[in-house]
């Protein structure tokens, strides 16, 4: 069986987990982790920064999780799809903090809400850019407006092939942003490097009117046929308490994505949490899968922190046994 078929018999049983290690997360040591975790705990798919180290990192892990899973008692069958996300600028999901120096005053508002732990204490504070996701949060709690946002537009054409060289197999854009025509130029340089495998489009409604969000998906069928994945984002990077209320935009898009009736694979997202299958349920959606980030790592970030991690098996064990939770309450309601 081909990959291509391999991931379609997944994504049609609706038992896709994807964990979303952050497409502006170039931290190594901490994608290792997580691939570690999430490929024990039954994911099938692993979201990474477009960026080859980052992904060789991500190779490790899963080798790790497949030479620990003997030990452990866990058969693995299925070997994890790495995505590799790309975005345009103006979505949040590939921008990068950067506080100011001369306005920032120390103030400490913004270390409690860092949950990548990417702002340093000092005078000034500092971003440590690697880490940062773009969430905005530090920005959004800031009593000084300290902080702005860059994005480093990447020339996919360099990018990608290398991605795919070191292991990735599926490219994600993220693409939240009203421009169709650079969306799809952008779309269509994707649909050409990856012609074998799904691609994936991430969008959500904070730019684009029902009526705006589904013309985005009609045209971006046209370009990838049968291997459109459609990431519906209900609230970028908002994973935060476990409850139906953070997850319910998540399955409201994917809502929406559904009933424009364009075939598709349906991915739930943004604001994903352990509630977001159930609510899908609940609402008798049909998805293939669902994305979850935040949430994801915020569960597992004790064993994170630890340097020994990769050898220490009560730490993997009690990581691993948090991420199976996480994977099944999400699949069993909408798995088939």
């Amino acid at each position: 069986m081909s990959r291509y078929a391999e991931l379609k018999s997944i994504l049609d049983s609706g038992r896709y987990f994807k964990v979303v290690c952050g497409a502006g997360n170039e931290d190594p040591v901490e994608v290792y982790k997580l691939c570690i975790i999430y490929t024990l705990a039954g994911a099938h798919g692993i979201d990474l920064s477009a960026n080859e180290e980052v992904v060789r990192a991500g190779m490790r892990g899963i080798d790790r999780a497949f030479e620990l899973a003997p030990e452990l008692g866990i058969e693995l069958t299925v070997r994890p799809f790495i995505n590799v996300s790309v975005g345009l600028k103006g979505d949040p999901h590939v921008r990068k903090a950067l506080i100011r120096a001369d306005d920032c005053i120390a103030c400490g508002s913004c270390l409690p809400v860092c949950d990548q732990l990417a702002i340093q204490e000092g005078e000034p504070y500092v971003v440590t850019t690697a880490r940062c996701i773009g969430c905005g949060n530090c920005a959004e709690v800031c009593p000084n407006d300290a902080i702005e946002f860059f994005t480093r537009k990447v020339d996919f054409n360099d990018i990608i092939p290398r991605c795919l060289a070191a292991g990735a197999e599926n490219v994600e854009l993220h693409a939240i942003i009203p421009d169709d025509e650079a969306v799809m130029q952008d779309w269509k340089t994707i649909a050409a490097l990856v012609p074998d495998q799904f691609i994936s489009m991430c969008i959500d409604r904070s730019e684009l009117s029902n009526k705006h969000f589904a013309s985005r998906m009609r045209q971006a069928k046209e370009v990838a046929g049968d291997r459109l994945m459609i990431q519906a984002d209900g609230a970028p990077m908002s994973g935060g308490p476990d409850t139906f209320r953070t997850t319910l935009q998540a399955v409201a898009c994917a809502e929406l994505t559904e009933k424009t009736g364009i075939p598709c694979k349906i991915l739930l997202s943004g604001g994903t949490n352990s509630k977001t299958g159930e609510l899908a349920g609940m609402c008798g959606l049909t998805v293939h899968g669902v994305s979850i980030g935040t949430f994801a790592r915020n569960l597992v970030r004790e064993e994170l922190a630890l340097d020994d991690f990769d050898t220490n098996l009560e730490a993997i064990r009690s990581s691993v046994a948090k991420g199976v939770k996480l994977v099944q309450d999400n699949l069993k309601y909408i798995a088939r």
